[in-house]
């Protein structure tokens, strides 16, 4: 099944971490951003990943990873308002269990570093208002032999364009780059720890980002560890 690509192999439930709105207390993120007071870049984002965001993008999810070989992460939405770019919301969540690499392959626990387009959605519950095309399926559920904390990592997804074909389900197999490139890199509910590959966030978190998503405003996602995304 294509879900357990994304999925745990028996860790334990770390517990659920926070959510924090724009005008929250500092945190992770606020210290990514430190000393970018450039409004018309996405904060903590170098030249080299900042000029692969589309013009036409008016949404950006940033995933400033702790480092690279670290599963702790922050993802936060921008929104861009004219030229500048504003935090909307931002949760705590967790990347690959081993990290992040430049070079992603099937099987290494290694999140891709990068800027993807965010296109479909979908998951084991009813659509709650997703504004992204979403596909409802019991395909997603999450295997039973797997630690009970990671049952419901697939409630809600959203997947990642790396190496797979936009417009189609989450759970479609196509794999335009090959199998040994990996795949079913999405953005799916926390279960406490690190993952296969995916990036996590809370519940409450997965169900704002199908809320406020549009594909009117052509989301991407900015994702690594702090470093490479400051290169």
């Amino acid at each position: 099944m294509s879900a357990a690509a994304c999925g745990g192999s028996g860790d334990t439930d770390g517990g659920a971490r926070a959510d924090t709105n724009a005008t929250g207390p500092g945190g992770r993120t606020d210290r990514a951003a430190a000393g970018n007071a450039d409004p018309t870049r996405v904060p903590g984002v170098g030249d080299r990943l900042q000029k692969q965001i589309p013009a036409q993008s008016r949404q950006v999810v940033a995933v400033y990873g702790e480092g690279r070989n670290d599963a702790d992460a922050t993802v936060v939405l921008y929104t861009k308002s004219g030229s500048a770019w504003k935090k909307t919301r931002s949760w705590e969540g967790h990347n690959g269990k081993k990290g992040w690499t430049t070079d992603h392959r099937e099987g290494d626990r290694r999140s891709p570093v990068g800027v993807f387009t965010l296109s479909d959605a979908g998951g084991v519950l009813a659509d709650p208002g997703s504004k992204l095309p979403y596909s409802r399926s019991a395909s997603f559920q999450a295997p039973h032999y797997w630690a009970k904390s990671h049952w419901h990592d697939f409630d809600y997804v959203i997947a990642i364009d790396y190496n797979r074909v936009k417009g189609t389900s989450p759970i479609d197999p196509t794999r335009p780059e090959g199998q040994s490139k990996g795949g079913s890199i999405w953005l799916h509910m926390d279960h406490g720890s690190g993952t296969s590959a995916c990036v996590s966030l809370s519940k409450s978190g997965m169900e704002y980002l199908l809320r406020t998503l549009d594909p009117a405003r052509h989301p991407v996602i900015v994702m690594g560890d702090k470093a490479e995304l400051k290169a």
